[in-house]
């Protein structure tokens, strides 16, 4: 994954270990697993959690478990984040996710983000060139949708909009959303 490296000292938020932990319930003992052989407890929660470890950890769920699991765990997250009580669509998420994304995350200087463009109503580019693997970000994007829709994923078409993708070596992924 051509990801680049995190700047050192960036600390995310816990609801992703909180997503990590809900994971499929197939595979959770497996995560488990993984998640204490970087010294990250599902017992003794905390605020935020170093950033390079949380990658790690998702590099090893894909490499043992796959990238079906990284997708789902990126599903997770939007249900283990708290939104302001203005956010009442997926519109209007997407174009506050970048936002929520650096709130998200202590000492944030150059993580990348979701960069989002507007294409009509019912369609949007969106642009990640954060660290997270494509699969957890078309998760999140996913997750997102199902939370301000009520609607399964299944609503929500995501596809890149060129051959290039970070789990290919690009710097970037770049979805066309349309639901």
């Amino acid at each position: 994954m051509a990801r680049g490296s995190p700047t050192p000292g960036v600390e995310v938020q816990g609801p992703i270990v909180q997503a990590l932990i809900a994971s499929v319930e197939i595979v959770r003992p497996e995560v488990l697993r993984i998640l204490a052989s970087h010294g990250i407890s599902a017992s003794s929660p905390r605020p935020s959690y170093p950033l390079p470890e949380i990658l790690r950890c998702l590099d090893d769920i894909q490499e043992r478990v796959g990238r079906v699991t990284v997708r789902a765990i990126g599903q997770q997250v939007p249900r283990h984040t708290a939104f302001p009580p203005h956010i009442t669509s997926f519109a209007i998420a997407l174009f506050l996710m970048n936002a929520g994304y650096r709130a998200n995350h202590q000492g944030a200087q150059a993580i990348g983000g979701y960069h989002h463009e507007p294409v009509d109503g019912q369609s949007s580019r969106m642009r990640c060139d954060n660290p997270y693997p494509c699969d957890f970000n078309q998760g999140v994007l996913e997750g997102l949708y199902a939370r301000f829709t009520g609607r399964g994923t299944l609503r929500l078409r995501i596809d890149h909009e060129s051959e290039d993708c970070r789990a290919r070596g690009a710097t970037t992924c770049t979805y066309r959303l349309k639901w």
